[in-house]
């Protein structure tokens, strides 16, 4: 399992709108497994990989289009005080009870300077108990650089800030920031590269899209472009196998396999979409587990309703501790959720 390119993947700023750099280093690891890509006008990288063999006679090859968002949650800068204290809007859901005391990056066009995150107010010495209750919300946070005054010479409205947080493995998981979504980011250059030279018959499309996280936008875009006709949205989902989580809310369970996606608030997948994946994991002998969610969305919907529509499901993997800084993974969901791609491009 290729877990540096992961890693890279992950510690590789990029909230919505700023995902340059995620786009950058995946342009850096797929040369030679797609015959076409091209950055389109929001900033997704769309990647084409032609069949490889010839269609039957009056037919053309199916489209198939994996969609694989690059943004993680973030922040952008909004204000910066004459005492260089930064203030911020977020791009993405956060629960605030996650943020504080934080050490945070803030991306400018001078660089990228570490700082520390947390809400403004007074401290436990001095706050009373009435005081010390109250949960702030993502917009009362502020940055701190350690610039005082400077901060304001090279820090910008808009500049980027992120979770400054290094991947790291324990046991069976992999725990760090923004596996949401570099893990389809992952999944999406693995599963190709799993292919090698078979003679695949569908069109494989894998687009890295941008601004998921606000709204399913790039992939929106990029499905009227394309036009698939199957489209599948690769993401994590959640994994609720934890203390004070009803076993009805688990969704997953860490090491059960890969979640077979059928619902969530932003479509219902294609039944025969979902029978013919379930019999190919069988098969194969590859663990999954469907999922459903009652609240949420991806990428995948995008591409069943582009144009006149298209048939979709999702591939996901479970993940606990989801929008954190600790999000964690099962290495042996991560394989299955790779193998089951790369079996469904070589017959599809």
């Amino acid at each position: 399992m290729n877990i540096d390119l992961l890693r890279r993947l992950c510690e590789t700023p990029g909230v919505p709108g700023h995902e340059h750099r995620v786009r950058d280093l995946i342009l850096s690891e797929i040369d030679g497994l797609f015959d076409h890509v091209e950055t389109d006008a929001m900033g997704s990288l769309l990647c084409r990989r032609e069949a490889r063999k010839a269609p039957k006679k009056g037919t053309v090859p199916k489209k198939v289009m994996l969609l694989c968002h690059m943004d993680e949650i973030g922040f952008l800068v909004s204000h910066v005080t004459d005492k260089g204290f930064l203030h911020i809007q977020p791009v993405g859901g956060f629960d605030p009870r996650n943020l504080f005391s934080r050490r945070v990056l803030v991306s400018t066009d001078e660089g990228d300077f570490k700082g520390v995150m947390n809400p403004g107010g007074k401290p436990i010495h001095i706050s009373t108990p009435e005081e010390r209750k109250k949960v702030p919300d993502p917009k009362d946070f502020v940055i701190d650089l350690g610039l005082g005054e400077k901060a304001k010479e090279v820090v910008k409205i808009g500049d980027m800030v992120t979770m400054d947080e290094p991947l790291i493995e324990i046991g069976d998981k992999i725990v760090s920031k923004a596996l949401d979504n570099r893990v389809a980011c992952w999944l999406g250059i693995e599963a190709v590269r799993a292919l090698g030279k078979t003679k695949h018959g569908c069109e494989i499309h894998v687009a890295f899209t941008c601004q998921e996280e606000v709204g399913l936008r790039g992939a929106r875009t990029a499905s009227f472009a394309i036009k698939p006709d199957i489209g599948i949205g690769i993401d994590v989902t959640l994994s609720c196998d934890t203390p004070g989580v009803p076993e009805q809310d688990r969704t997953t369970v860490q090491g059960g396999g890969f979640g077979l996606h059928v619902k969530d608030s932003s479509f219902i997948a294609d039944r025969a979409l979902v029978q013919e994946i379930e019999a190919l994991a069988v098969k194969e002998k590859i663990p999954y587990q469907r999922t459903m969610l009652a609240a949420g969305g991806q990428d995948g919907a995008a591409a069943q309703q582009a144009a006149a529509g298209a048939k979709a499901v999702g591939i996901v993997v479970g993940t606990r501790y989801i929008h954190t800084v600790t999000e964690m993974i099962h290495r042996d969901d991560l394989t299955a959720a790779r193998d089951i791609l790369a079996a469904y491009l070589k017959k599809a």
